[in-house]
């Protein structure tokens, strides 16, 4: 029977989160030669390639990303069933709050699925804009906050950047219509967006002005829900994350005229000064279902 080397798993796990073979090499305790050589063997094993290597760092593959999921349960998993033949299964009530653009089709299930399997652990989830999350993260009113941030959005970087830990999740940013809809030029964008606390919608707005592109607000939404029912409707156009996709909603086809877009980076918010065991536990059980 095939199966996997589980310390070239976490190797690979901590590959991606480290953003590179040499960040990856002290958080697993391994040279980066030897880093690099696990890598090679574990993508010799699968038969494809599992990372894109450039002069920046590393960025999973679509297979190094269904793998990372895979592997992040396996190593839960395991770290599970160790603590519990040592009387030590995590039980516990865990305060998470998560941002409204993380997967917003598929976290419902994900939690759910996490119960299942975690029966001990009670979950008390609220989703929310990630200014809100980081307010209330700081007042402790979270237990685990998971935000997402604009990559390489320099007021985004220089206000929040450093109180983030690795990524959890990238994903890119695209416009995005009713299907089959398209832009006009000859008339200015119909913007759909949340209230102006969003950064994405500070973000969208800014980017809009600075190429001159005309536009008008057309339809505000309080969640990304609504934004997604606007956007089915044909009410007009926004900027959104990537795993927001669904029924009747589709990227805009080239040639667009709109500005392109960076990506998006979800991460939980870093660990408080004293922080319990179980939660530490909760969010790295998170981390692996999450992804």
């Amino acid at each position: 029977m095939q199966s996997f080397d589980i310390e070239q798993l976490k190797t690979l796990v901590a590959v991606v989160e480290a953003g590179s073979l040499t960040a990856a090499a002290p958080v697993v305790f391994l040279s980066q030669s030897a880093v690099s050589e696990q890598m090679r063997k574990l993508e010799e094993r699968v038969g494809q390639s599992l990372l894109t290597r450039s002069k920046v760092g590393v960025t999973p593959t679509p297979a190094g990303l269904r793998l990372i999921g895979h592997a992040r349960r396996i190593l839960a998993l395991s770290d599970e069933a160790f603590r519990d033949l040592r009387g030590e299964s995590l039980q516990g009530e865990l305060r998470l709050a998560v941002t409204d653009y993380f997967r917003p089709g598929d976290l419902t299930r994900l939690l759910s699925r996490l119960g299942e399997g975690y029966p001990g652990v009670r979950l008390n989830v609220s989703v929310l804009k990630s200014g809100a999350i980081e307010a209330g993260y700081a007042r402790g009113d979270f237990d685990v906050g998971l935000s997402m941030r604009i990559v390489g959005n320099p007021t985004d970087e220089k206000a929040k950047g450093s109180a983030r830990v690795a990524a959890l999740r990238r994903e890119s940013l695209a416009w995005m219509g009713a299907e089959g809809g398209r832009t006009r030029r000859d008339e200015p964008l119909r913007l759909l967006v949340l209230p102006d606390t969003c950064s994405l919608h500070q973000f969208t707005v800014k980017l809009l002005r600075q190429r001159r592109v005309p536009y008008v607000v057309a339809h505000v939404a309080s969640g990304v829900a609504g934004l997604q029912s606007a956007l089915a409707a044909g009410l007009g156009v926004a900027c959104l994350n990537e795993s927001a996709l669904c029924e009747g909603v589709a990227r805009l086809a080239p040639p667009h005229g709109l500005p392109a877009l960076p990506r998006v980076a979800f991460h939980f918010l870093p660990a408080r000064r004293g922080e319990t065991e179980f939660v530490t536990r909760a969010r790295d059980l998170l981390a692996s279902h999450l992804i």
